[in-house]
């Protein structure tokens, strides 16, 4: 029998809140699962080409966090485990736009700048997630990536803004 190479993907979100005056409240960095239909899409693309589409959009999950589960099993239309937060006031999820991969291993995209979220209200925020839809609430397109604070919930109050970055790497496990 031959034996295959691996390759391992992941990724890290990175978050910063900071208060209507400009000043930072808080940070964290945690990581985050690629789901199954993540994974499946980016097979997909990168071998058939198949309906590709190179937006994506970043979103946000509601706490408590310690309550949220995720799994491989995760899609936009069924994710029992955890709930969007749309206390925000854009009208859409925020749009990504990366910058070139890196040639060596492992092989890391990331964001080209943060996706901006204006709080609307008082809220907690307990993580984020990545899709290619941008409707806010919308079951629809593909999850590609869920992950929760590894420090806890986060409250945050009307004029707060977070920003998320996102990073992703491909490694020659």
């Amino acid at each position: 029998m031959v034996e295959t190479q691996k390759a391992a993907f992941g990724g890290v979100f990175t978050v910063e809140c900071r208060d209507a005056e400009g000043n930072l409240k808080w940070s964290e960095e945690f990581p985050n699962l690629v789901v199954n239909a993540g994974l499946q899409y980016l097979n997909t693309q990168v071998f058939k080409g198949i309906n590709y589409t190179a937006t994506w959009y970043m979103g946000l999950v509601t706490g408590p966090g310690a309550s949220n589960t995720y799994a491989g099993t995760d899609t936009m239309s069924s994710h029992p485990g955890w709930v969007e937060n749309v206390t925000y006031s854009q009208s859409f999820r925020p749009t990504l736009s990366f910058n070139p991969a890196t040639t060596a291993d492992p092989s890391v995209i990331t964001t080209a700048s943060a996706a901006l979220f204006t709080m609307s209200g008082t809220t907690t925020i307990a993580g984020a997630f990545i899709t290619n839809e941008n409707t806010k609430n919308g079951t629809t397109g593909t999850l590609f990536s869920v992950g929760n604070f590894t420090v806890g919930d986060r409250p945050v109050v009307s004029g707060d803004t977070i920003n998320v970055s996102y990073s992703f790497s491909a490694d020659a496990a």
